[in-house]
């Protein structure tokens, strides 16, 4: 049902401008993410090669075999990557503040990223890749939707059922798993333990074309189903009350919207580590530019956190050049400072 919350439709900027402005920042700062490092790269020579892998000829190579491999095996994937982790991230955590009613809100603080952490620490380490490629993957799902569940669960034994409780809950069940996750680390072959420091601090490195799909598939279709139902996200962000009377099954699709935030973050997070905060920051960012309705919001939330995490991972490879920062390091830092904005903006 496609409801609109009255409250929500003065904007600040109209939807279109909105998105047109995002596609020209996320274009240039695809462009930016591939010439920059440690070999710069003209901005010119990046969108030749990308133009001749897409039709063959259709400019001249005036550049080196080596140079070409950089920017098409190695970074244009890692850009990507970014570009799907942070959208991926930040249409998560704009749909958990609308089931929570909870400014707060994100795949971080209620545990989520820390439950794929766990699922992809223990394919790594212990049970090897049983079904392949997908392995991580679908354990780092398994992961964040146990995550999820347990904090259902605690929110429920412990009657917090106010917003600003089941935050608490998922922070308390985020320390638990991390704890779970440390002890599988602690268990493991030390001479493999360095490859799980990846997902503890998060990293674009080992971003591929071939792998590269799994996130692509995930995103486009649960993000497809939470655009899908912006309505009821709308009549969630006024109350359950409010939303019972307009014939939405609250609990059911509360629980449906944390399973999907569950599968995306637990995808994402199989290929990127933990990265915090995109989630909270980004969905405040689009609220002030476009307003509250989430037809609008989820889109342009996508749009923004491909371009933050974009620029997050510039700065973590540009930082300490030619060493490549954690980018979980990078997001955290502005993640923090935009938390405690947000909470002297709340008591204001």
């Amino acid at each position: 049902m496609a409801v609109k919350d009255p409250s929500i439709t003065a904007r600040r900027l109209s939807f279109p401008l909105g998105l047109s402005i995002g596609v020209g920042v996320l274009a240039l700062s695809l462009s930016w993410a591939v010439s920059v490092g440690a070999i710069r790269v003209p901005l010119h020579t990046v969108w030749g090669v990308l133009a001749n892998k897409l039709v063959s000829g259709a400019v001249i190579a005036d550049w080196s075999p080596g140079r070409e491999a950089i920017i098409w095996d190695i970074r244009f994937p890692r850009a990507l990557l970014a570009c799907l982790v942070g959208g991926g991230l930040a249409v998560v955590g704009a749909s958990l503040q609308a089931v929570t009613r909870n400014p707060l809100a994100d795949p971080h603080l209620l545990g989520i990223s820390a439950g794929g952490a766990f699922g992809a620490i223990l394919a790594l380490l212990h049970t090897g890749m049983f079904i392949g490629l997908l392995t991580v993957p679908v354990l780092a799902f398994l992961g964040a939707l146990g995550a999820t569940l347990l904090v259902l669960a605690v929110s429920q034994f412990a009657t917090a059922t106010s917003a600003d409780r089941l935050i608490l809950a998922g922070v308390a069940v985020s320390f638990i798993v991390m704890s779970a996750a440390n002890v599988l680390i602690f268990l493991g072959d030390p001479r493999a333990t360095h490859t799980v420091v990846f997902w503890m601090l998060g990293g674009l490195g080992l971003a591929q074309w071939g792998q590269l799909v799994y996130p692509l598939a995930v995103f486009a279709i649960c993000g497809a189903y939470l655009w899908r139902n912006a309505g009821n996200l709308n009549a969630m962000t006024i109350g359950d009350e409010t939303a019972s009377t307009l014939g939405i099954p609250v609990a059911r699709f509360r629980l449906t919207v944390f399973v999907v935030g569950a599968l995306i973050t637990g995808v994402m997070v199989a290929f990127s580590g933990i990265i915090g905060f995109v989630g909270l920051m980004v969905p405040h960012i689009v609220r002030l530019i476009v307003g509250g309705d989430y037809a609008r919001v989820l889109p342009l939330s996508a749009l923004f956190g491909a371009i933050f995490l974009l620029w997050a991972d510039i700065l973590a490879r540009t930082v300490m050049a030619p060493e490549d920062m954690p980018i979980g390091i990078v997001t955290g830092l502005i993640g923090g400072l935009f938390f405690v904005w947000l909470l002297r903006r709340a008591r204001g």
